[in-house]
């Protein structure tokens, strides 16, 4: 086990990394690195509270969670590391891909979900 502390962005590395990995509902706001779910609801917030709770579990990396009826805020940051780190932004780009998957056009599941569910603004 390594005790190097790990490397950690500055401000304008984050917002270029932020836009590097296609993260545009990400920002970097006092030091996390935040974004906002919108849902159709308080059942779709809960699925997306689970989700987000499952790949932080599964990273080792754990997510601050604010929740309410039909929203969703994720804060991440490497505290061992007193900042933004590589294991943020994977968090978030896998965080991203999860919440607002849906099935292809031409899928055999169709247009999925007719409601709004999880919406990206």
């Amino acid at each position: 086990m390594s005790t190097e502390k790990e490397r950690t962005y500055s401000e304008d590395e984050v917002k270029a990394k932020i836009q590097e990995l296609g993260l545009s509902g990400w920002s970097l706001e006092e030091g996390w690195l935040r974004r906002k779910y919108n849902t159709d609801g308080w059942p779709q917030t809960l699925m997306a509270v689970n989700a987000v709770g499952y790949i932080c579990e599964a990273a080792y990396h754990h997510a601050d969670l604010a929740v309410t009826w039909g929203k969703l805020w994720v804060k991440l940051m490497t505290h061992s590391a007193g900042g933004i780190t590589d294991k943020d932004f994977l968090v978030a780009k896998k965080i991203e891909e999860a919440i607002l998957w849906r099935p292809a056009a031409d899928s055999p599941l169709g247009d999925g979900n007719p409601g709004k569910f999880v919406f990206s603004k």
